[in-house]
This record gives structure tokens, sequence and C-alpha cells, in this order.
């Protein structure tokens, strides 16, 4: 499986926008042939920091989410909300196979 976490630092005051854009980036992302997960993760003490769990079977499924409408629009609407630039962490994964 090919895992990317993208951790992401939004500002406070676009938290509520960042949700809703990023639910709809979710809701299509699942739907993706090659997606296995798509967790939206949210830091307990720090309700602007976010982790998006992406999951794909291969890198090339990975690589055509970045090709798709949702995650352009996406990508497009949260980044004037965003306190840094998000960054992947590119990971293999091993479990479950």
């Amino acid at each position: 499986m090919h895992v990317t976490l993208v951790h992401v630092q939004v500002r406070p005051e676009h938290v509520a926008e960042f949700l809703v854009a990023t639910r709809c980036n979710h809701a299509a992302s699942i739907r993706e042939p090659g997606n296995r997960r798509f967790d939206v993760l949210q830091a307990p003490d720090d309700p602007g920091r976010f982790v998006l769990y992406e999951a794909y079977a291969t890198p090339a499924d990975a690589a055509a989410h970045k090709q798709t409408a949702h995650y352009a629009a996406w990508r497009d609407a949260v980044a004037p909300w965003m306190a840094a630039p998000r960054r992947g962490e590119p990971l293999t994964g091993l479990l479950p196979e």
C-alpha cells in the first residue's frame, strides 16, 4: 500500500471552512478505485492541526488522486486558510496486506 500522511495546520478562523471542504474531498476520494483509506484526523489539543491518512493500493493510484477534480478543488480552496504549507509524508503500508 502507498500511504501518505498529510500534515496540515489551519488558521483558527478557517477551521470550520476547512472541514466543509475536506468533507467533500473525503467523500469523493473514498470512491476512487485504488483508494483503501482516507481518514481525516484532528488534534485534540489544537483544533487547527490535522493529519490526513491517505492509503492507495499503488503509487499510480495515489498519483491519479492528485489529478482528480475534487482534489484540485480542495487544494485550491484550502490553500489560503493554511497557517503553514501542508506537508506530505510518504510511507509504505505493510499491514494489513
